[in-house]
């Protein structure tokens, strides 16, 4: 009775980031061992040695958790932001930016592995974590100096998602120790997005000159 009473004095005065790491880290256990979809709330306030009435008020449900984690990653990514980060061109800082990313993401590999999957196999569940992928993208775009303000940001949180996500199925299968698959995929789709931007940018420039051609004409044909 004294061990279970000690327990609980503690949940109480443990701060809520120190509740709310144990109860991610316990999520990420506990989805390296098992299918994400078969890993229930009650489970994990289980594995983090909390009674679910602490849990709840802190993560309301497995997305809130997935999102709790986002969010430490999006601050380990600007944690080890450095002041020549901003040097080069627009590519490269995002490069370096989405590589710590998946550095910062190495050591729940196994745990991601599970989530991921069950996300592509469960469109609710994919959807709920819409939001908190838009998030991190924004953030990283900040830290590559890019704004995700506007039209144009929202525009780019979405490219960079996609480029994100299809990266992230190379991160899940590759096992080279320097990353080489993940960095070749990445360079690659950041490569096409950035050629696409050129010609999308060049559009209202030919559609201009081709409304003043057409206006030039029209005296002569008529």
């Amino acid at each position: 009775m004294a061990s279970k009473a000690a327990k609980k004095k503690t949940t109480k005065t443990a701060p809520k980031g120190d509740i709310s790491d144990r109860i991610v880290d316990a999520a990420l256990a506990l989805a390296a061992r098992r299918a994400w979809r078969e890993v229930s709330l009650t489970d994990i306030a289980e594995a983090a040695e909390l009674p679910l009435s602490t849990v709840y008020p802190v993560f309301e449900s497995k997305g809130a958790i997935l999102a709790g984690f986002a969010r430490r990653i999006d601050a380990a990514v600007l944690a080890g932001q450095e002041d020549g980060d901003r040097d080069g061109g627009a590519r490269d800082r995002l490069f370096d930016v989405v590589m710590r990313r998946f550095d910062a993401l190495a050591p729940h590999k196994a745990a991601l592995g599970s989530i991921v999957y069950d996300l592509g196999c469960d469109p609710v569940l994919g959807l709920c974590g819409m939001a908190s992928l838009a998030r991190s993208m924004a953030c990283m775009l900040e830290a590559a100096d890019l704004s995700a303000d506007g039209l144009r940001g929202v525009l780019r949180i979405k490219v960079l998602g996609v480029i994100y996500l299809a990266t992230m199925r190379v991160w899940l299968r590759d096992e080279s120790p320097d990353l080489s698959q993940t960095m070749a995929s990445l360079d690659r789709h950041l490569r096409r997005a950035e050629w696409l931007a050129e010609r999308c940018s060049r559009l209202p420039l030919k559609c201009s000159r081709l409304r003043q051609k057409s206006a030039e004409e029209s005296p002569a044909a008529a």
